[in-house]
């Protein structure tokens, strides 16, 4: 008989939004895996497209649903009739967020009897990044002492990407078990053939990401003001969000103050082009202070492109780094000049680099967590006692 599980999201189908990226991969997976899985989650915007098995109308709140949408977010409706029907059906109820929708779910399921386990995807301070309040210590050790108290507390089992995730919840007395398990890259072989403009004599910088204050790509324009190889950058930002405009504003500015002789380019892409563009690379700046895990970097190391990663208290990505010359302190703009001029005047051991960096991101493949993580679903089901 399969097991039946029920994924719980705000909205499964956003574009350019991490954590519904990797749930969707997750969902994939597992039923290639033979898992039977259904989606309880807001309705997906394309009317062409797929849709969930238990769709949610969307929530709008007044006053800040433009800072949430900005945020590449939607929350939705939490409609009891639909939330039973989708529990009733399932063997186990898997959350991807801590949010309303989440502890309703959940609460229903425990009390029909039915294992309730968890993935810990984002950080309070994701959220309030926006509002300049992620450096509140008060207001994030309590948003996420509330997450425990009325989400994660019905959890059996949680899942936690990173040793850095696992931490912070051992810190804060979650008292459901812990498995570090990485939400996983997709295996691909086949290395992308894209290739440079043999004419383009630039080091090209390329960031991946979502651009929003927690994501920092603000640090790496101001670097730029303290490269000695300033003239020779070509900065390359590949998403979408909330700061775009701020970071045009301040890329205008470096060109026009003759720092850059490269306008640098923001675009947003597809996984192809992704991919290809991290092929063209000769170094991927990764800036978020606020990360989970931080999947586009591993996606880009994949390419054989080399790191610089920003080390922060909350930032996981960090991890994937192989010597302190591919680290730089969060939000340090001088510190990440100096590396991004280390790895310039150091071009052989780019090279030597780039496979080993290549063999890390081929460790973390989505085979490998869809098995752990249908072996944590066993333990929840077996202490269901179903």
């Amino acid at each position: 008989m399969l097991m039946k599980v029920l994924f719980v999201i705000n909205n499964f189908y956003l574009k350019g939004n991490g954590l519904c990226a990797s749930a969707r991969r997750t969902v994939q997976y597992l039923k290639e895996a033979g898992v039977d899985v259904r989606v309880l989650s807001g309705k997906n915007k394309d009317p062409e497209g797929p849709q969930p098995e238990y769709p949610l109308e969307d929530l709008n709140l007044p006053f800040v649903h433009g800072l949430i949408e900005a945020q590449g977010y939607q929350f939705a409706q939490s409609d009891m009739e639909t939330i039973s029907r989708a529990v009733e059906w399932a063997d186990l109820v898997h959350l991807e967020e801590p949010m309303v929708l989440e502890a309703k779910a959940a609460i229903l399921a425990r009390k029909s009897g039915k294992a309730v386990t968890g993935t810990y995807h984002l950080h309070p301070e994701n959220l309030y990044a926006s509002v300049g309040l992620d450096y509140s210590k008060t207001i994030n050790w309590a948003t996420l002492n509330l997450w425990r108290d009325l989400v994660f507390r019905y959890c059996s089992d949680i899942q936690c990407p990173t040793q850095n995730v696992m931490d912070r919840l051992k810190r804060h007395r979650f008292k459901a078990r812990l498995h570090l398990i990485s939400n996983g890259i997709i295996p691909d072989p086949v290395r992308s053939t894209a290739v440079r403009d043999p004419e383009d004599k630039s080091f090209r910088i390329v960031n991946i990401g979502r651009l929003s204050n927690e994501k920092d790509q603000m640090t790496l324009l101001r670097a730029a003001s303290f490269s000695g190889h300033s003239r020779d950058l070509r900065l390359i930002f590949a998403g979408k969000g909330p700061e775009e405009e701020a970071y045009r504003r301040k890329a205008d500015e470096l060109v026009e103050e003759g720092v850059l002789r490269y306008p640098p380019e923001f675009v947003f892409l597809d996984s192809r082009g992704l991919k290809d563009l991290a092929r063209t690379a000769d170094l991927f700046v990764h800036c978020a202070y606020i990360e989970v895990e931080g999947l586009s970097c591993l996606e880009s190391l994949r390419e054989g492109v080399v790191p610089l990663i920003a080390k922060g208290k909350y930032s996981a990505t960090s991890q994937f780094a192989l010597d302190n010359h591919s680290t730089f302190p969060a939000k340090n703009p001088k510190a990440l000049a100096r590396k991004i001029d280390w790895w310039i005047e150091h071009p052989e051991r780019r090279k030597e680099m780039a496979p080993r960096y290549a063999a890390l991101a081929a460790e973390y493949d989505i085979h490998k967590s869809i098995d752990a993580l249908i072996d944590m679903f066993h333990k929840a089901l077996n202490d269901a006692g179903r």
